[in-house]
C-alpha cells in the first residue's frame, strides 16, 4: 500500500514539474492561399455574418446559439457563441486595417475561461491569389498546461483552423 501510495506521488509530482516546464502561452499559427481577390476574402471575414458560414466551431454544433451586437462587420461587430459542444464566449473585431488585417479579442466563458487575440492577416501575391495567415495567441493556464502533457493542443487547434481556411477558401473561390 505504501508503495502505491509513493508510486501516485511521485507521478503525480512528475506531471507537475513536466506541466511546469511547458509555455504558458499558447500560440497557433496557420496560412492558405485562396483564389480570389483580397477584398473578397477580407470581407468574408471581417462581416461576422459571413465569417460564420465558415467557422470550424460553428460547424461541429449545428445547434450552436449565435448571437450578434454592434455592427455587422468591422470594427466594434461583436459575435457571440453559446454550445453544449464548443463552449461559451464571444469575438469582438477590434479594429481593421483594410483589406489587410483584422485583429480580434477572444473571451472564451466555457469550458475554459481566457481571453486570447486572434488576426487574420491577408496579403495579396503577384498571381492575384490572396494569402491568409490566421494566428491566434493566449496565455495557457496551469490546467492547460497540464492537458498539453497529454494532448497536443496547438495540433487540434491548427487543424480547427486549417478546417475552417479550406472552408473560407471554398466559399471565396
Amino acid at each position: 500500500m505504501l508503495l502505491v501510495a509513493f508510486l501516485l506521488a511521485a507521478v503525480i509530482a512528475a506531471v507537475l514539474v513536466l506541466a511546469l516546464r511547458k509555455p504558458d502561452t499558447i500560440h497557433v499559427v496557420r496560412s492558405t492561399e485562396v483564389r480570389a481577390p483580397i477584398e473578397k476574402v477580407f470581407g468574408l471575414i471581417q462581416d461576422l455574418h459571413a465569417f460564420n458560414t465558415w467557422n470550424p466551431w460553428a460547424k461541429m454544433d449545428p445547434a450552436i446559439q449565435l448571437q450578434y451586437r454592434g455592427p455587422q462587420a468591422g470594427k466594434g461587430a461583436v459575435s457571440a457563441w453559446e454550445s453544449r459542444k464548443v463552449g461559451t464566449g464571444s469575438m469582438e473585431i477590434v479594429e481593421v486595417d483594410p483589406p489587410k488585417r483584422v485583429p480580434i479579442r477572444l473571451d472564451f466563458i466555457k469550458t475554459f475561461a481566457a481571453t486570447n487575440q486572434a488576426a487574420f492577416v491577408l496579403s495579396p501575391t503577384a498571381s492575384g491569389t490572396t494569402n491568409v495567415r490566421w494566428e491566434m495567441e493566449g496565455p495557457a493556464s496551469f490546467v492547460q498546461r497540464v492537458m498539453g502533457i497529454f494532448f497536443d493542443v496547438e495540433g487540434m487547434m491548427g487543424k480547427n483552423f486549417e478546417d475552417g481556411l479550406a472552408d473560407l477558401r471554398k466559399i471565396a473561390e
